[in-house]
């Protein structure tokens, strides 16, 4: 039987990736994993910073590369030019003549000085959908800074919200930021490319770390504007919604995510206090918001009753949700995970991933080829941007 064949909506879209890091880059692997042909641009000798950050690694010697490249660079072909020289700007320019979106994230200002800018490469490709990725924006009083998540998570409020009360504020374990700044980026630069075919004009996309992260602030951003109190850290408790948050059990901990008040009532009824969700403080979430001081320690003693795979069925039993805690070993063996494909199939002398999360018709969109090695594709692509061409698709 045959293997169907990923779905490759943006077959034929070519992408030319000058970013680093994360955000860019995280983009740059949507697209590709959506069926675009990306370019990746990086440095002679040393490439994207993150192809250094490890351990830990894959690979042996010279040809290893930490796994955290290896997360945001599937599916791309990598050429090693030097932008600051004439030959590395010709090389882009001419690349940028036949692409139809290019992502960087240098610093504001720093590529007009290569004619690498926005305005000088839609001079030479108005079609071209140029989306440039910075801590802070193209404008504003910080837009010369340089901004990395740790900063902009510290900046932009999340970790005055994340933490325990009265102790150290925290980041998020992932670099939260980048990664939203990425599919955030990539939605915008794929509605710039649907309005091009009613325009035949490209856009300058000015994709800010900062802004993402105040957007990102969602129901904590209005509970400010609406209320003028702002808010602070709660652990693992939810300012709206009581109960939400992370109670121990007789062998570890579980979560409780109680949504409506219907959900409160069958939650009462399987840990023995159904009289609890009577209670005229109780019965809606807005009393128990408010009154919740006085009775979630009862909710604490009685789940010290029973092991959290016990209170795990009860509850999936009473349509309540709820969930363990899981490390990233348990996440990969979970049933539901490895039913939902999320793992790349694995193939000899290529590294593990994970795949896009969306799946099309369902199936998932996968990238064809695993991330490069440095300057894998140099010389294919240098020969065809000489020649004034985008290189053929391998």
């Amino acid at each position: 039987m045959d293997t169907p064949t990923p779905p490759r909506p943006l077959a034929g879209v070519k992408v030319l990736d000058l970013s680093r890091v994360l955000a860019g880059p995280w983009a740059g692997q949507l697209l590709a994993d959506y069926g675009a042909d990306v370019i990746k641009v990086e440095r002679p000798g040393s490439g994207d910073d993150t192809r250094g950050w490890g351990p830990p690694w894959w690979g042996e010697g010279e040809a290893r590369t930490a796994a955290y490249y290896l997360c945001a660079n599937r599916g791309k072909r990598s050429v090693a030019l030097d932008i600051a020289s004439p030959e590395g700007q010709a090389m882009v320019k001419s690349l940028a003549r036949e692409a139809d979106v290019l992502i960087e994230n240098y610093r504001v200002g720093q590529l007009a000085k290569y004619g690498l800018d926005c305005a000088s490469l839609q001079r030479l490709n108005p079609g071209l959908v140029y989306c440039s990725i910075t801590g802070y924006g193209q404008t504003g009083p910080d837009a010369q800074r340089a901004g990395y998540d740790f900063a902009i998570q510290a900046q932009g409020g999340l970790m005055s919200i994340t933490g325990e009360k009265g102790a150290e504020p925290q980041k998020v374990g992932v670099a939260v930021v980048d990664l939203m700044t990425g599919v955030y980026a990539t939605t915008a630069i794929l509605a710039a490319l649907h309005e091009r075919q009613r325009t035949g004009r490209g856009r300058h996309i000015d994709a800010a770390l900062l802004d993402v992260q105040v957007a990102m602030l969602a129901n904590q951003a209005l509970n400010y504007l609406v209320s003028g109190t702002p808010p602070t850290r709660m652990g693992n408790a939810h300012p709206n919604i009581v109960p939400y948050q992370v109670f121990a059990t007789a062998d570890g901990h579980l979560v409780l995510a109680v949504g409506n008040d219907a959900q409160f009532a069958r939650a009462c009824e399987v840990m023995g206090c159904a009289a609890l969700a009577r209670g005229a403080r109780h019965t809606t979430n807005a009393g128990r918001v408010k009154h919740c001081g006085e009775w979630v320690p009862e909710l604490h003693r009685a789940l010290l009753a029973r092991t959290t795979r016990a209170w795990v069925e009860a509850f999936d039993a009473a349509g309540v949700p709820c969930s363990p805690i899981l490390d990233i070993a348990q996440v990969f063996d979970d049933p539901q995970v490895r039913a939902r494909g999320l793992r790349a199939p694995e193939a000899p002398g290529q590294p593990p991933g994970v795949l896009t999360p969306m799946r099309f018709d369902g199936q998932r969109p996968m990238a064809p080829c695993p991330p490069p090695l440095l300057d894998a594709d140099g010389e294919a692509v240098r020969a065809a941007a000489q020649a004034g061409r985008w290189p053929e698709t391998p």
